[in-house]
Parts: C-alpha cells; structure tokens; sequence
C-alpha cells in the first residue's frame, strides 16, 4: 500500500518559536551538566559543625609543623605555682639534638676520664680554650682514677685559669673514684695484647659512672674527649653535629719520628664488622673480646682509620659497627635509651667498640668520618725507646769518632810529612855504587838443567819397579 505525499497533514512552525525551543532546550540540558559536574568534584555542603571541626584540626596540623621544623618549645608548662624554687620541669623532646645545636642553645656534656693526665693537661686547656662552640654551652665533666701524679692539682690549677677568663665554660664537675687500674700508662702496657681485655672492662665502667652521674636532662649531646690529643680542629663539635647522626667519630692518626714513618693511624677500634670477624666470634670463649691490630685476632675487618685519603672530602661517612674512644660525638637520647659502654663481653667486644654495636642494634645510626682527621700524641713502644737509645749511643758514638779523626789528622799533618821525594833522592845515593848491570853484564849458564829433571824421574821409576816387581 503506497501512501502519497499529499495525504500527509502539513504543521506550520514559524522559525522564531523554533529558535526559542531550542535555546530553552539547550540551556536545560547545559545546567543539568554544570550541576552534575559540580556534585562530583565538590563536596556536600557541610553543617557548621562540620566546619568548625575541620578549621580546627587544620589549624592543629599547622601548629605541630611548624613546632617540629622551627624546634619551638613545648606549649605545655605545668603549674608550679609555690614550688618553683623546688622543682624544676623539663621536656626531654626538646632536647634530642638538632644538626645546628649551637643556634638553639643546646649544651653539651663534655666528658674527659683521667688517669696520671697531668703532663697532658696544658696542651688539652689549650685546645678547650680555643673551641669555637659558644663555651657556656660546654659543661665539662671530669673523672679522676688510679692517678699516682698530679693529674687533680693540675686540673684545679687550669679550671680557675681558665674560669676567671670571658671564655669560662658552663656547669663543671670533677668526680673522683679508683676501679683497681693496675696496668701501667705506658704505651707498651696500655697496648700490650694481654692486657686489653681487663682494661677495656675497667675503662668501660669507669666511662659508665662518668656519664651516668654527669648526664643532666638540660644536655642535648654528650661528647668524649681523651686528654692526650695533640692535634684538633677548634671547630670539632660543629663539624661533628651537623651531620646529625647520633653516633659520630672521626678518624685518628698519630705523628712519628721519620726513622719511623712519619706518620700511623693511631685508632684501629673504629671497623665495619666482617664475615672474618665473625667466624673469629663463633670460636672465642664467652667472655672474650676481640681487640684490632693484634695477630692474635685476625678479622680483615674495614677500618677507619685505613680509608683516609689526605685530599678526600671531609664530609664524606662511613657507616661503622665499633667505634674509638679518643673523640666521640653522641646525642643524649642515646644514652637515655639504654645505651652504654659494656663492661662486659657483648657479642666479643667491651667498652666503645661494644658501645657502637650495642648502639647499632638498638636502631643508632653509628658512622665515621675517613677524612676528618685529629692527631693522638706520639708514644713511644719499648722497642722504639730501645731503638732510640741506640741511636742515642751511635750519635755520641759517631761524634767522638769524627772527633778523634780530626785529632789524628792533625797529628798527622805535622809529625808525618811528605818525605817521599827526600827519599827517592837519598836512595839513588846510596845505591849508586851496588847496582854493577851497567857496567857488566851477568850470564847465567842453565844448560843440563833438562838434563838433571829426566835423571831425577828415571831414579822415580827405577824405584817404582823395584817396589812392584
């Protein structure tokens, strides 16, 4: 069935309201979409609770940040109204040791044990008055032990010298306590192979009480410093803090004759652990303690001391298990935690180098700096004082030798002169008249001398066949 054109009913739109339509159409269908894109990315209109809260804890977010980045003191100060002069409040999250402590104001205790230190004590005032740390922040804490000179009449002179001057330093005390120390200071005693394990255990409580009794709850840092340092850069605690590690040593070298070298790293406690040295662990006894630079404990363990590079960056770290006692930088918290120097044999170690790893275990960051360099003093081993007497005895030897010489010498010049000459002169004298060769001449007649030779081997023969007829 075919329907034709002319029997569809025609509708007559006028294009203004056709426009109008569209546009109304249009404009709907546009809000509709603005209005959904607007519930998806914008949150609901909250109550103003709601908002309240929300401003709030914004605010609280924003005061926390900038207390822990600009390091603001703890808003909270409880009421010690009446009981102020009695008792005194500290919050211990601000003092755990920022890397610029020194714009903070925060102290450091300075520890120094002492045993027959006197000899050492004008050079180590010498490089305490030259610390660029400002000094009231510096309260120095000083333990006396088994000394037989002295070392506490010497260490009294120098702390009121150095009090009476603008430089004086913060809160200082001196403790005074023997542990039995029966070992000797010298060089070959303190470092003789034998002795190390009981004196490590000794010097390791005697580090122990230093700290324990000197550590105050104002201290943000506790540093170690052995009295007989000969060389220090002023600026020590500085360039120790800023790395903001809570361990921290520098590398330790010591100056020696040149017959000898003319130099030596000095502390060898400062190592990274090795498979060595633990095989070497597993086969001691409990209660040993492995000691470095001895052939009795071979470890092939890294040390600090032997990474130096004289032009390296002083920057650089090294992360360590044990650590050396002559110079350590360490925050208080650690010692807060729990930390501390092992009189005992802790995983086969004792005193700093147990205290690194005690430390390390605990969650510390432990480090060294190869290329940051101070000096031990020199002292000399029994054999380098043997061998130093006898350059003593060939230096004198050697002087009176050159002395006799030139006495011999001079005798020489005047009792002995040149009379060669004289002589070749005298001697054609008197023995112009024996030598007759240019007058006559001498023959010699030398025949039948073969002759008498073969007369002489036929009388051999001859009796050689009568003894074997």
């Amino acid at each position: 069935m075919s329907t034709s054109l002319s029997s569809i009913p025609s509708v007559s739109v006028t294009p203004y309201e056709y426009q109008e339509e569209s546009k109304t159409h249009k404009q709907t269908f546009s809000n509709t979409l603005a209005l959904k894109n607007l519930q998806q990315h914008i949150p609901q209109i909250k109550t103003f609770r709601d908002i309240t809260i929300s401003v709030f804890i914004f605010l609280l977010i924003i005061i926390i940040f900038f207390t822990k980045v600009l390091n603001i003191n703890s808003t909270y100060l409880p009421n010690l109204t009446g009981i102020e002069d009695t008792v005194q409040f500290f919050d211990l999250a601000n003092y755990d040791g920022s890397p610029n402590g020194w714009q903070y104001d925060e102290r450091v205790l300075f520890c120094v044990p002492l045993r027959d230190a006197a000899a050492h004590l004008p050079m180590f005032f010498d490089h305490m008055k030259k610390l660029t740390y400002p000094h009231e922040l510096i309260d120095l804490a000083f333990l006396v032990s088994d000394s037989k000179d002295d070392t506490m009449g010497e260490l009294l002179r120098h702390l009121d010298d150095v009090q009476k001057t603008p430089q004086k330093f913060g809160q200082i005390e001196i403790f005074e306590k023997d542990f039995g120390q029966a070992i000797g200071q010298g060089f070959s005693d303190r470092h003789g192979f034998a002795a190390q394990g009981p004196r490590r255990k000794l010097m390791a409580r005697a580090r122990n009480w230093l700290w324990s009794v000197a550590l105050k709850p104002h201290h943000s840092y506790v540093y170690w410093r052995d009295a007989d340092v000969e060389t220090v850069p002023p600026t020590i605690l500085e360039d120790l803090m800023h790395h903001d590690k809570d361990v921290i040593v520098p590398n330790v070298w010591r100056p020696l004759p040149d017959w000898l070298g003319s130099q030596q790293p000095y502390d060898l406690n400062s190592w990274q652990e090795s498979d060595g040295g633990l095989q070497l662990a597993d086969t001691l006894d409990e209660d040993a303690c492995i000691v470095e630079g001895y052939v009795e404990y071979q470890t092939w363990r890294p040390h600090l001391a032997y990474l130096r590079d004289p032009y390296g960056d002083p920057e650089v770290e090294m992360e360590l298990d044990g650590v050396g006692g002559v110079s350590i930088l360490t925050k208080a918290r650690v010692f807060r935690s729990g930390s501390h120097f092992p009189a005992f044999s802790f995983e086969k170690h004792a005193e700093t180098e147990a205290f690194g790893k005690l430390s390390k275990k605990m969650g510390f960051s432990v480090v060294g700096l190869p290329h940051y360099v101070i000096w031990h003093i020199y002292e000399p081993s029994q054999d380098d004082l043997k061998h130093m007497e006898w350059m003593a005895l060939e230096e004198v030897r050697q002087k009176e030798e050159i002395k006799v010489k030139n006495k011999y010498d001079k005798i020489w010049d005047k009792a002995y002169l040149d009379v060669q000459e004289d002589w070749l002169k005298e001697r054609n004298k008197f023995l112009k008249n024996t030598d007759m060769s240019k007058h006559r001449k001498i023959q010699v007649d030398w025949s039948g001398v073969d002759d008498w030779k073969i007369d002489k081997d036929s009388k051999i023969e001859k009796k050689l066949a009568d003894f074997n007829p």
